[in-house]
């Protein structure tokens, strides 16, 4: 089956439920479009649907910038990892007369001072992935960028370095967490 097709086949546009205001194409069923992807990844190269999910850390971050319009009004955001794009449509780009571009490059190591704000959600669950995602934050916050990073306690989150902008009990599925809502933090990254 085409991917293209696969995905419209299996997803709805749908709100978050943290971020009502809001639609996305989303997974209508979590388990099959996950295991469909996988077994199409090996043929095809199709990558996980990370972007099919609404993820805890995501919801929180778009939460707090729609909660928080003046943290981003006329500032340039860099939304890294944005799996669904929640995060940089609740920048409100459209608003401010800004276009939203993707990039598929790896960016840990880019410093772009065009970056006021760089947010990131969810990307402390693996240990290799957390230290080098961390670690390009605290440079960027060294360098005056304010970096948000949203984390429903995934194993691999620093416990120094964060200060708390905001909490939430972010609802989620079973499919995904192991719980039906997880209380997420927006953090502050600090320099390091």
């Amino acid at each position: 089956m085409d991917p293209a097709d696969f995905v419209r086949r299996n997803t709805a546009v749908t709100a978050p439920p943290l971020v009502p205001e809001i639609r996305l194409h989303l997974a209508t069923e979590i388990t099959p479009i996950w295991q469909a992807t996988e077994d199409t990844l090996a043929r095809t190269g199709l990558p996980p649907p990370f972007w099919a999910f609404a993820w805890a850390g995501g919801q929180a971050l778009a939460r707090y910038l729609l909660d928080h319009p003046a943290e981003v009004a006329g500032r340039s955001v860099l939304d890294f990892g944005a799996g669904s794009g929640l995060v940089a449509i609740a920048a409100n780009a459209s608003l401010n007369n800004v276009d939203i571009s993707v990039r598929t490059t790896d960016l840990l190591d880019a410093i772009d001072p065009q970056w006021e704000i760089v947010t990131a959600g969810d990307v402390c669950y693996e240990r290799p992935m957390a230290d080098r995602v961390t670690g390009w934050l605290r440079i960027l916050a060294g360098r005056g960028t304010l970096v948000l990073l949203g984390d429903p306690g995934r194993a691999y989150l620093p416990d120094k370095g964060l200060t708390e902008r905001a909490r939430y009990l972010v609802p989620t599925s079973r499919e995904l967490e192991d719980r039906d809502n997880r209380e997420t933090i927006v953090w502050q990254v600090m320099p390091g």
